[in-house]
Parts: structure tokens; C-alpha cells; sequence
């Protein structure tokens, strides 16, 4: 049987999400200097040497800073973000910051089945969309899966229906989700649709989305 499913596919520079301890966004980098966002506040400038809300930043070019918080070194480049964790473990289920890029999109790096791959959040996306290289490393018996035809900028493309076992976006930790493969190397990034999103809610607020399990 074949079944008709709808993805929109987002292309555009990554950025890690911001999760539990010290959460720290670079905007913006110059000579001795960067522009940064730290736990969801607003942009500020830090020169070389300075420290502002537990964050000193050591050196910066044009191309990348090194900051030291919480005690660790961390180099970031434009539009990366990290989360340095502090001396307390962080929450079970403790809500997931993420910055957009320039163009709106929020993309991170996630867990499924204990393989790491890189996101961007898709409301447009019927269910969560990986390539078969993604699913393989994933360890995804795809092709066991229900055969489906995709609806896609592109035209309709084959697929498959599966289940992921266990899908991780920071401490959030969601448990068989509907997933679809595609054969071949799109989306190149994992598509984090509704079949994830249906069970987070989401705060969209100064070009940062939070996403919150449900239940």
C-alpha cells in the first residue's frame, strides 16, 4: 500500500542546541572581540579578557572564539552554540534552547538510537524524515519497514515508514516515533517533524525557540 506523506526541507549552516548548565550562542565575531547571547538573554559584546555572567572570553577572530566557562575551554564558530555543564547534573526532561540562524531556522544535534546526528526543527513535516545513510548509522532497519511514496519540493519520492526506538534532544527523551526514510541522501539533515513536535510544547521568543516535553 502506498501511503502519501508530506516533508519540507530546510537547507542551512547548523548550530548545536543549548541545553542544560551554561548555555552560550555566538551572534557576531571581530578581532578581540564577540558578540554573544548566555542563557537566553540578549546579544552583548565581551573584549578579550573580559568576563561577563561566568563567561570570559580568551581570544576571537573573525572565524571563531575561545571562551573559558565553567572552569572549561570552548571554541565556537559564528552561529554555533554549546552548553558547558556546571557542577550539578542537569534535569531529566529540562526544556531545549535553541537560536535561529540568519535565515529563521533552528537546527541542533540529536540522539536516535544513540547515534548522533544533526536537526532542524520542521513544523512543515509530517513526521520526523531521515536520509537511509542517517538510518543506517542509527542502526534503522529501514527496509523492513512499509514501503510509502513522499511528497517533497522536488516531487514524490520513495520511502519508508519505521519506528525509532529512542530519539534524544538534550535530556528530552522521546520513545517509538514514527519516522520516515528516504533512500538516497535527503533531507541531509534529520527533519525533527511533527511526530516528535506533537509531544514538546514550543516558545518562540527573541529568536529563541524552547522546545518542552509534554509528557
Amino acid at each position: 500500500m502506498k501511503i502519501k506523506v508530506f516533508l519540507s526541507v530546510a537547507i542551512c549552516l547548523l548550530a548545536a542546541p543549548a541545553l542544560a548548565g551554561t548555555q552560550l550562542n555566538v551572534v557576531g565575531l571581530f578581532s578581540n572581540k564577540a558578540v554573544v547571547a548566555i542563557n537566553g538573554s540578549a546579544p552583548q559584546t565581551i573584549a578579550a579578557g573580559q568576563t561577563k555572567s561566568g563567561v570570559k572570553l580568551i581570544s576571537a577572530t573573525s572565524e571563531s572564539a575561545t571562551f573559558l566557562v565553567e572552569g572549561k575551554q570552548q571554541t565556537l564558530r559564528m552561529g554555533q552554540a554549546a552548553s558547558i555543564a556546571g557542577g550539578n547534573a542537569p534535569q531529566n526532561n529540562a526544556p531545549v534552547s535553541l537560536y535561529a540562524d540568519q535565515a529563521g531556522h533552528y537546527f541542533g544535534n540529536l540522539s536516535i538510537n544513540g547515534a548522533s546526528l544533526k536537526y532542524v526543527v520542521d513544523t512543515g513535516a509530517t513526521t520526523v524524515a531521515l536520509n537511509s545513510g542517517d538510518a543506517k548509522f542509527a542502526k534503522i532497519d529501514y527496509e523492513k519497514g512499509e514501503r510509502i511514496i513522499m511528497q517533497t519540493a522536488n516531487g514524490d519520492v520513495s520511502g519508508y515508514l519505521v519506528k525509532i526506538n529512542t530519539l534524544k534532544i538534550g535530556t528530552i527523551v522521546l520513545n517509538n516515533v514514527e519516522a520516515t526514510v528516504n533512500e538516497g541522501g535527503s533531507p541531509p539533515v534529520v527533519l525533527l517533524g511533527m511526530t516528535a513536535l506533537n509531544h514538546m510544547s514550543m516558545k518562540n521568543e527573541n529568536s529563541i525557540l524552547t522546545l518542552s516535553k509534554k509528557y
